[in-house]
C-alpha cells in the first residue's frame, strides 16, 4: 500500500510543488538561466569542436615545419 501526502486541499505534495514552481516567479528566472546555460554550453562545446580539428591540424604543420 502507498500512502500519499496531501494537503489541506487534497492537492498532493507533487501537484503542490509543481504548482508552485509554476506560479512562483523566482522559480521561473531559475528555470530560464537554466536554459540559457545550457544554450551557451551547447554553442561553446560545438565551437570546440569545430576549432578543434583546424587549430590541430595547423599545430601539426607547423611541429612538422619546425623539425619536430
Amino acid at each position: 500500500m502507498q500512502t500519499v501526502l496531501t494537503d489541506q486541499k487534497g492537492e498532493g505534495m507533487n501537484t503542490k510543488t509543481f504548482r508552485n514552481l509554476w506560479t512562483n516567479d523566482e522559480a521561473q528566472d531559475i528555470a530560464e538561466y537554466a536554459v540559457m546555460l545550457a544554450v551557451i554550453l551547447v554553442l561553446v562545446v560545438g565551437t570546440i569542436r569545430l576549432i578543434g580539428g583546424s587549430s590541430n591540424n595547423v599545430f601539426s604543420s607547423v611541429a612538422s615545419s619546425i623539425g619536430g
